[in-house]
């Protein structure tokens, strides 16, 4: 008996320390409690920090965060209403706000993930459904004058857009929030992650973009050859221009030149005429005469007369 009763003791105070531990859950300041008995909600929801109270052993304590949480959508093929098959990829934040009915509804985070699946999912499909593709990949109307692509046929402007991108999420939002906070959550945000075409038709859009630039680009070039034409007609027209007045004006210096010339002959010729005649054969044999070069002269050449006379 007496070595019983230390061991009555221990287990005593082990007792006491269990039904104590059991009775007393800890708050923290991102957590939120719904207090269960037998598995059945008891009372309101705990979301005060600190240290809590409830009955040992047969009430547990069921922790829910109060942060905000995300929700990571798979990517959908979704059809446009201009029949456009496009991946769409999207995410939201949501937040627990009223533990005890998510308890109730949901139980714990992998339900309402898979319950937002259902319904952002669907809504998301609906939304674009509804709309062009415009409308999802887009938020605002550009300006036609900045990216207008003309060609010879007619002028394309980019297609107006009625709500936007933007808008379209807002929608989504404003459709899905109250459907979610019948399980006690409150949906704070909803955004498209990224959107694209299906393999089948993105090298059919590529092909278009391309052949598209290629026509810009050709109404570029033949824009710049008209320009270079231009140019170069101006230039030639200003080179002939240049040319004429050049010539006019050498023309005119030469003129004068060959008056002063004559000018000055007429001067010397009147002085002494017969200097005037020897000097200009002298300059005229030199002129034609080189070294190779043999003349066969008579007597009564002008040049003979010269020597004669000076013998």
């Amino acid at each position: 008996m007496k070595n019983a009763k230390p061991l009555i003791i221990a287990s005593v105070i082990v007792f006491a320390l269990l039904t104590l531990v059991s009775a007393t859950y800890v708050v923290g300041e991102t957590e939120q409690v719904v207090i269960t008995e037998f598995g059945e909600p008891v009372g309101e929801s705990v979301a005060t920090p600190g240290l809590h109270f409830k009955l040992p052993f047969i009430q547990v304590a069921n922790y829910f965060d109060k942060r905000f949480l995300e929700w990571d959508g798979s990517p959908n093929q979704i059809p446009t209403k201009d029949k456009r098959f496009i991946w769409v990829d999207s995410y939201a934040r949501w937040r627990i706000s009223d533990p005890l009915r998510f308890f109730q509804r949901l139980r714990d985070e992998r339900g309402a993930q898979s319950r937002l699946d259902d319904i952002l999912d669907g809504e998301t499909r609906n939304a674009i459904a509804r709309n062009n593709l415009v409308e999802v990949v887009r938020s605002t109307n550009r300006d036609p004058a900045d990216i207008a692509v003309e060609s010879e046929e007619e002028t394309s402007v980019p297609e107006t857009i009625l709500l936007g991108r933007q808008a379209l999420t807002r929608e989504i939002l404003a459709k899905t929030a109250p459907r979610v906070a019948e399980f006690g959550i409150e949906l704070m945000d909803f955004r498209f992650k990224r959107i694209n075409y299906v393999e089948q038709v993105q090298n059919d859009v590529f092909q278009r973009m391309i052949a598209e630039r290629k026509r810009v680009a050709e109404r570029f070039r033949s824009e710049g050859a008209g320009e270079a034409a231009r140019i170069s007609g101006e230039r030639d027209r200003d080179l002939q221009r240049i040319q004429s007045e050049a010539y006019r004006t050498a023309q005119e210096a030469r003129g004068k030149a060959d008056a002063q010339a004559t000018k000055i002959y007429a001067e010397a010729h009147n002085r002494d005429a017969s200097f005037y005649a020897f000097t200009k054969s002298m300059e005229t044999y030199e002129k034609s005469v080189d070294s190779k070069t043999i003349l066969i002269l008579t007597t009564q050449g002008e040049l003979l007369k010269y020597f004669e006379r000076a013998r």
